[in-house]
């Protein structure tokens, strides 16, 4: 984030993310990466240091921090350091919003305690093989058996999907009705019939683990059942918003970090006599790439003060994320490209920007999805 928009208390909270990524992360992310997913320890070293869980009340262990700035801030330097094997954004952006917004008080003082703490790792589980931008078609069915819910079916694609405990799952509570007959279960690690699949090979974001997960007549206590039932779709179109902006944080986050290793690379590789910086076709697409992000950083840093007030709109998070990621993936290929051969090394960061950014169009809804959004609501198209 610019620095118009950050008070003291939030570079002081930046600075100790920093120091976190290059003490604890930065000397064994390679590691991670051929390992396919990270220790535990390190999300208890981020509830130490209080990454986790920011804006969550004291009562239920958080920091009490209702600012979104904090969140922001941890996403993008992850991003930029280009360090994601630590899920922390899943815990904090994505399963703790659900938990605050409608879980029952004894929901959360059961379940957020020890997320905050890092004991417990969150996930959430929507997508299926056969639906993913289609939320209304899952098949994943939830049958009310007496005092618990008898669980059947199939996510794919979860992230932190190996190492959580406390998964949030989209269910067909009521098959036949759509969007009317789905609820929010939440599955917890050692249930009965609850197994994980392979921690899927993707073409990035190689330490992020990513699972199937497949439920068989798992036993669901009616008490892990969040909010009402019938009202599942309705619950995710609630988070959505803070879902894509997050993406749009992370996309803004490798994008500075991708500019940044190539500006110094262009100072440092010589060709012909000089470093291939002084070549004009060098400078201008430096430039260009510059000015292209400093753009979209003044239009995300108005949307991340739109969340801070609670004011962001649906279309306005499908515009960030949308604009923020497909801007991100111009730019680094860009930066690819002027690191000539060596861009396709993997010992190269840019390669590494490259891969791990490809999936950010694609998910938390493809940016084709976002610009249905925009056409429809913005356009009334």
């Amino acid at each position: 984030m610019q620095e118009q928009f950050l008070t003291e208390e939030h570079i002081m909270f930046r600075d100790a993310v920093r120091e976190f990524i290059k003490r604890d992360i930065l000397p064994y992310h390679e590691q991670w990466e051929k390992d396919g997913i990270v220790p535990r320890d390190i999300w208890l070293k981020a509830g130490e240091n209080g990454f986790l869980c920011m804006d969550v009340p004291e009562e239920y262990g958080g920091m009490g921090v209702d600012d979104y700035r904090y969140l922001a801030l941890l996403s993008e330097e992850l991003a930029k350091n280009g360090v994601h094997g630590p899920g922390f954004g899943i815990t904090n952006e994505l399963v703790v919003p659900y938990l605050m917004a409608f879980g029952n008080e004894e929901q959360k003082k059961r379940w957020l305690p020890k997320l905050a703490t890092g004991e417990s790792i969150g996930a959430l589980a929507m997508t299926e093989p056969n639906a993913g931008s289609d939320l209304q078609s899952a098949a994943t069915t939830a049958v009310r058996n007496g005092d618990h819910f008898v669980v059947n079916g199939q996510k794919t694609f979860i992230s932190n999907g190996i190492l959580a405990d406390v998964i949030i799952t989209y269910v067909k509570t009521t098959p036949g009705e759509g969007a009317k007959g789905t609820s929010l279960l939440v599955i917890e690690e050692g249930m009965e019939g609850f197994e994980r699949g392979r921690n899927l090979e993707k073409v990035g974001l190689h330490a992020q683990d990513t699972a199937e997960l497949y439920f068989k007549d798992v036993k669901v206590p009616v008490e892990n059942m969040l909010g009402e039932e019938g009202m599942g779709f309705r619950y995710l179109m609630h988070n959505l918003p803070q879902e894509r902006l997050s993406i749009a944080v992370g996309s803004i986050g490798q994008a500075e970090g991708a500019l940044n290793s190539t500006i110094d690379y262009c100072r440092e590789r010589t060709a012909f006599g000089r470093p291939i910086g002084k070549f004009q076709n060098s400078r201008f697409e430096l430039a260009e790439m510059t000015t292209e992000l400093q753009v979209a950083r003044v239009f995300l840093d108005h949307c991340i003060m739109l969340q801070v007030e609670e004011k962001l709109t649906a279309e306005e998070a499908a515009m960030a994320k949308w604009w923020c990621s497909d801007i991100t993936q111009k730019i680094i290929d860009r930066c690819l490209q002027l690191h000539g051969g060596y861009g396709y090394m993997l010992e190269y960061p840019i390669a590494k920007f490259f891969l791990d950014h490809r999936v950010n169009p694609i998910y938390g809804g493809t940016n084709e999805i976002m610009k249905e959004i925009i056409g429809r609501r913005e356009l009334g198209f």
